[in-house]
């Protein structure tokens, strides 16, 4: 949990309010994603390396011995790495036996496609790329989360509106980072699009994510959902504004409101 609080303010608040198993399985899941969105946005690595890497996390996956195949994989890197990446595979090792296949399922897939986007340049011309794209490292992530839902009490949910529900976040940091992203090169505006059509898109996911947690049942699961979603939404608001991030003020209200 205080790699968690380190990594992801955000994310942090809600999974600290999950029942024991679920909130293990969640943080399990959010770190391992975050272990290696850490190497594909590393600014020092070298791009050949990032796909080696994670390639080689994905092939570590395939192994009869996960753990032991993704530390023999990282630990060359120790002085180059941050921790979170360093530690995937205690992260692997917090979540319940049970929820674990999931969790491998998605962070193998991930890590493969993240491979693709580097090795790719990061290439976004067109919308159905930036939905590629953010598939890749936000809407599956919302597939993630719907299938513990469902691991943990038996929930039901739309998988497109869970897809949305990740994507609308993703899109809202694309607007918020679009400055340091220019610095190092790397776009993912298609061709032709600005702030106007970049909000478009981020809204119309977001609206889809608002049904997503509208048509899910009084329990965990909605309540994990309302608050990166109700910051997301206020991120938004504040970037159209011209304001740039949300204070630490702004982000307690809104999280004491939606709980």
């Amino acid at each position: 949990m205080t790699m968690l609080k380190q990594t992801s303010r955000t994310f942090y608040i809600p999974i600290s309010g999950l029942d024991a198993g679920l909130k293990e399985a969640v943080a399990s899941a959010y770190l391992c994603m975050r272990a290696i969105d850490e190497i594909e946005d590393h600014e020092d690595l070298a791009d050949a390396l990032k796909i080696e890497l994670l390639a080689g996390v994905h092939g570590a996956f395939q192994s009869s011995d996960i753990i032991n195949a993704i530390q023999k994989l990282l630990t060359p890197y120790t002085a180059q790495l941050p921790e979170v990446s360093l530690r995937l595979a205690e992260w692997l090792r917090l979540c319940p036996p049970t929820a674990l296949p999931i969790i491998e399922t998605y962070i193998a897939k991930m890590s493969l496609q993240m491979s693709e986007w580097v090795q790719k340049g990061w290439s976004i011309r067109t919308e159905e790329d930036l939905d590629g794209y953010t598939y890749s490292v936000a809407g599956m992530v919302g597939e993630m989360l719907s299938e513990l839902w469902q691991w943990n009490d038996g929930t039901q949910s739309d998988r497109d509106k869970a897809i949305a529900f990740g994507r609308g976040l993703q899109a809202v940091n694309i607007l918020r980072n679009q400055a340091e992203d220019a610095k190092r090169g790397v776009s993912f505006f298609p061709e032709g699009w600005g702030f106007k059509e970049m909000q478009q898109y981020t809204r119309r996911n977001l609206q889809l994510a608002d049904a997503y947690i509208a048509d899910l049942k009084q329990g965990p699961a909605l309540k994990f959902c309302k608050v990166p979603l109700a910051l997301a939404h206020a991120t938004l608001n504040l970037l159209s504004a011209g304001g740039s991030k949300l204070t630490r003020d702004a982000v307690l209200k809104i999280v004491s409101k939606v709980t």
